[in-house]
């Protein structure tokens, strides 16, 4: 039961998913979440290092979609100066707002990466449809008030992977 949330890798930041290593996936196109994973869950803008990293990955020929549960206001708002598509109230972990987001970057699920901060929408969204899935370590230590309840799930998880032995960036 826990390998649909389990992700193929843990990074501590965005900024450790590199082009290079991307390419070397095969990876052509990145769905990625947006709250307290690219910045915190209450900050409105990117920051000018998540700015020059998104210039990196689309300057290399990998596309960028943001699939957040949030409402439109604040993913639009973060991902129109940034001129990226985007998807907001996704309801992940959800299938719908993972095939749209495929369709729109005109990719198979094998070439696309889910790039989040939680197992409970990320992962188990990502991993239903075969995306090379990556988490990362949150970027903010708080939360909103339904993420928080998922963050209990979550730690369930780890501790069932920490009893197993199976290291992740929480550990290290």
């Amino acid at each position: 039961m826990y390998k649909r949330f389990m992700p193929k890798e843990f990074v501590n930041s965005v900024y450790d998913v590199t082009p290079e290593k991307l390419h070397a996936l095969g990876i052509k196109g990145i769905i990625t979440d947006l709250d307290n994973t690219l910045v915190e869950w209450d900050r409105a803008d990117a920051t000018p290092e998540l700015m020059a990293w998104l210039k990196l990955i689309q300057d290399s020929g990998i596309q960028v979609i943001i699939v957040s549960n949030n409402k439109e206001a604040r993913v639009k708002h973060f991902a129109d100066p940034l001129g990226i598509q985007y998807i907001f109230q996704a309801r992940k972990p959800l299938r719908n707002a993972f095939k749209r987001g495929l369709k729109m970057l005109n990719l198979p699920s094998e070439q696309v990466l889910m790039l989040g901060d939680q197992m409970m929408t990320d992962m188990l969204g990502g991993n239903a449809l075969h995306l090379y899935t990556i988490l990362v370590k949150p970027v903010a230590q708080s939360d909103g008030f339904v993420t928080k309840l998922n963050r209990r799930l979550e730690r369930r998880v780890f501790n069932y992977l920490r009893k197993h032995g199976i290291e992740t960036w929480r550990e290290k």
